[in-house]
C-alpha cells in the first residue's frame, strides 16, 4: 500500500497549505496542474476574447491526427494500391468512410480556425511584447496547417490529386531563387524544389512516398513540436493575453 501512496505522492504533490503562495506552489509542482497558469485575468479568459480559436485549432489537430493514424492501417503508399486502398475505405472497410471524412472534415476546420486564431491575436494586439516571438512561432503553424492540407490532397491518387499536385509543384517551379524557372534562380532543373518535392521530373512513385512521409511523419512533428514551444511561450508570458 505504502508503494501506492508514494506513487500517488510523485504525482499529484500534497503537503501544502491553504494559502495563496502555497496554491502557486501546487500548481507549480504538478506536472498536470502546471500546464496551465497559477493566476488568469477574468477579461483574459472571456468567450468573446478568444472564442476558443486556439483551443479549437488544437483540437481540430488532434482529430486528424487520430483519425489519419486510423487510415494508415488501410493505406498502402504504392502507385498501384493507394486508389484501391481509398476504394476500400469507402466501400468495404466498416466506418471507413466515416473515418475519411471526419479526418477530412477536421482538417478543413483547422484550415479555418488557424487563421482566424491568428486574426483574433492581430486584432487584439496579442503579438506585441513580450509575444512577438510567439507570433513568429504562429506563423509557422499556420504554414504547417496549408502543407499538412496540401501533402494529404495526393495521398488518394486520383485525377483530382494528381493535377492539383502538378499545379503545386510548377507554382514552386516558378518561385524566385529555389525554382529553375522563377526569377533569379540559381538552381537548375534537377536540383531546384520542384525536382526535390517530385523526386524527379513526373508524379511517381518517389513523389508519393515523400508526400506520405511529410503528410504522416515529417509535417505532424514539426507541427507537434512547434504547438509545444507556442504553448509554453504562451504560458512563460502570462497566461491568455488581456484585451488592451
Amino acid at each position: 500500500m505504502n508503494i501506492f501512496v508514494q506513487m500517488w505522492r510523485s504525482i499529484f504533490r500534497t503537503g501544502f497549505s491553504d494559502s495563496p503562495v502555497h496554491r502557486v506552489f501546487r500548481v507549480m509542482g504538478n506536472f498536470i496542474f502546471h500546464l496551465h497558469p497559477a493566476r488568469v485575468s477574468k477579461e483574459g479568459i472571456k468567450i468573446t476574447h478568444t472564442f476558443c480559436l486556439g483551443g479549437l485549432s488544437a483540437f481540430f489537430f488532434v482529430v486528424t491526427a487520430i483519425t489519419g493514424g486510423v487510415l494508415m492501417i488501410y493505406y498502402t503508399p504504392d502507385v498501384d494500391k493507394a486508389y484501391a486502398n481509398m476504394l476500400d475505405l469507402e466501400n468495404v472497410v466498416p466506418f471507413g468512410m466515416f473515418m475519411r471524412n471526419l479526418h477530412r472534415y477536421a482538417a478543413h476546420a483547422m484550415v479555418i480556425v488557424v487563421p482566424l486564431h491568428m486574426l483574433r491575436v492581430f486584432l487584439t494586439s496579442s503579438y506585441k511584447s513580450p509575444r512577438e516571438f510567439n507570433w513568429v512561432i504562429g506563423v509557422g503553424l499556420l504554414l504547417m496547417t496549408f502543407l499538412l492540407s496540401f501533402t494529404g490532397y495526393l495521398l488518394p491518387w486520383d485525377q483530382l490529386s494528381y493535377w492539383a499536385v502538378t499545379v503545386g509543384t510548377t507554382m514552386a517551379e516558378n518561385t524566385p531563387i529555389l525554382g529553375a524557372k522563377g526569377p533569379f534562380s540559381v538552381l537548375g532543373p534537377e536540383t531546384d524544389v520542384r525536382f526535390l518535392t517530385l523526386g524527379g521530373t513526373s508524379i511517381d512513385q518517389p513523389t508519393l512516398i515523400r508526400f506520405y512521409f511529410a503528410h504522416c511523419i515529417g509535417l505532424p512533428g514539426a507541427l507537434v513540436g512547434l504547438m509545444a514551444l507556442h504553448f509554453w511561450r504562451v504560458r512563460k508570458a502570462g497566461g491568455i493575453s488581456r484585451p488592451l
